[in-house]
């Protein structure tokens, strides 16, 4: 694994103390000469009898390690045992008390050698316990160690001597003495409406999916519970691998994995359902909000699997609703379309599929795609990461989406029976000349026909949504059901135009 020290590089250990700087010229006592020839040092004042030693000095450790990397890196990186002596390892000796009173300077201690515990070679990870200075020269300033040492004392056997007493004279005969102190600050409560308190109910009901081609290849995503028959919403992209033989687990954060299977996928939704096998019987199904509610501005937290690293939570705020997704560059005819819910809430790959919850901890949405300043979202093979551009379907539509695929194991999507131009626009949906694969561009008998839509009419708004592109047409189309009655605005020969149409039904991805 790749791992990279962020810290400052440590600096060697010193082979001698530093040189005193402030060795006094007048009425100091007696110097001696270093025994290097250096600079003269001052003797280290006498210490009373009965005062403790000097404690050893607390080592001064190296920058700690930064590790970045993917889930499974990480998960390598855990197994591999920390060096010994660095945290919690071997003890650096304890100073060398037999030195001769006033001997400048005392032998320097051995250097422990944190990276191989002292055998020898390897990168050395901490540095040496640093020599004591010697203290500045002046009877004013010893003379005050020495009576704040004696003060220390008294007051010590002053203590102790009242403590017996006082004891002794509480004593109820039984020979014993109980002190009680409170080993704990108190019960900690995290309401519900605290993000902690929403992760706390969330994180047992969201697992890690795995999906494995026939071939090997495969990634990792996020789904949460969604019945109590054990049936788990994600995103399509997340499951694709495993449609066709290939091998799928869910993983919960308690470590329980199982197998799992694909009931249904919707590749135009982004949605789609896995069924645990082997089901436990204690599952709690998220609570599902209302996405139409939802006003920018609301929290929002996000559970996922980052890079792997499962159970995550993030947090943030919607910061749009109703923007206009596509998951791919919008030109082929399995693009994904979506008119999400906006977040900055950290989303990653392998967020991808879990839930977007609101401050009470009820979905709001499938977290599905990110825009980075890479070229990649979240279904794609790039690893662009967040930029607090995220999107989420909107569970009112998500929720629709997968019931049907329990029932059926197949999508439907609602149509206006006309193709329209995937360009890039700002003027709205243009209906083509032609469909795909030299069909007629608008549907014999379908709604637009019905309606009285041609070739070349462009689709201004639906409903009160304005419709700036044919990709955002299809994602406002795709909120609504088979049936739904709709309103479209549209130009033709620069005059606006409005009629009333009933949507109609497509079966499957086909």
């Amino acid at each position: 694994m790749s791992t990279e020290n962020e810290g400052t590089a440590v600096p060697p250990a010193p082979s001698a103390p530093p040189v005193p700087v402030d060795a006094p010229a007048a009425s100091a006592p007696q110097e001696r000469t270093a025994p290097d020839g250096g600079a003269p040092t001052t003797p280290i004042p006498p210490v009373p009898p009965g005062a403790p030693a000097t404690p050893p000095q607390e080592p001064a450790y190296g920058a700690t390690r930064a590790y970045a990397g993917t889930g499974a890196e990480e998960a390598q990186a855990g197994q591999q045992a920390a060096p010994q002596g660095a945290f919690g390892g071997q003890n650096p000796p304890a100073h060398d008390t037999s030195n001769p009173q006033g001997a400048w300077p005392p032998p320097a201690p051995a250097t422990p050698a944190y990276g191989d515990a002292g055998a020898g070679g390897g990168d050395v990870w901490g540095v040496a316990y640093p020599q004591e200075p010697a203290p500045k020269s002046g009877r004013g300033r010893g003379g005050l160690v020495v009576a704040i040492l004696v003060a220390a004392l008294v007051a010590g056997g002053l203590g102790g001597g009242l403590g017996y007493t006082l004891a002794k004279n509480n004593d109820g005969g039984n020979g014993s003495t109980t002190v009680s102190s409170s080993t704990s600050g108190g019960s900690v409560k995290r309401d519900a409406g605290t993000v902690a308190g929403v992760a706390a109910k969330a994180l047992p009901s969201t697992v890690t999916i795995e999906a494995e081609s026939s071939s090997g290849e495969g990634g990792t995503g996020t789904g949460f519970v969604f019945d109590t028959q054990g049936h788990i919403v994600t995103n399509n992209h997340v499951v694709a691998d495993a449609v066709d033989g290939g091998k799928l687990t869910a993983t919960f954060p308690d470590g329980k994995k199982y197998d799992a299977e694909v009931v249904g996928h919707a590749q135009g939704y982004d949605v789609a359902v896995i069924k645990l096998k082997n089901a436990p019987s204690d599952l709690n199904p998220l609570t599902l909000g209302n996405s139409d509610k939802v006003a920018v501005g609301d929290s929002t937290i996000a559970i996922g699997a980052p890079f792997g690293l499962s159970n995550t939570v993030t947090t943030g705020i919607i910061s749009a609703k109703n923007r206009p997704v596509a998951s791919s560059d919008g030109s082929g005819s399995n693009a994904s379309y979506m008119s999400a819910l906006q977040t900055d809430a950290s989303i990653n790959p392998g967020n991808s599929g879990g839930p977007l919850l609101d401050a009470q901890g009820n979905v709001i949405g499938i977290n599905s795609a990110i825009q980075s300043t890479g070229s990649g979202g979240l279904g794609g093979s790039s690893q662009s990461g967040s930029i607090g551009l995220g999107f989420a379907i909107p569970i009112n539509q998500a929720k629709y989406v997968a019931q049907q695929l329990i029932q059926t194991g197949k999508p439907v999507y609602a149509k206006i029976g006309a193709s329209v131009s995937l360009e890039d626009s700002s003027g709205g949906a243009k209906i083509t000349e032609q469909g795909a694969s030299g069909s007629d561009a608008v549907e014999s008998g379908g709604p637009a026909a019905k309606a009285g839509l041609k070739p070349g009419d462009v689709i201004t708004k639906l409903d009160d949504r304005v419709i700036d592109s044919g990709p955002t047409l299809i994602g406002e189309i795709w909120t609504h059901k088979p049936g739904d009655k709709v309103t479209i605005t549209y130009e033709r020969s620069g005059k606006s135009h409005t009629v009333q149409l009933t949507l109609g039904a497509r079966d499957g991805d086909g």
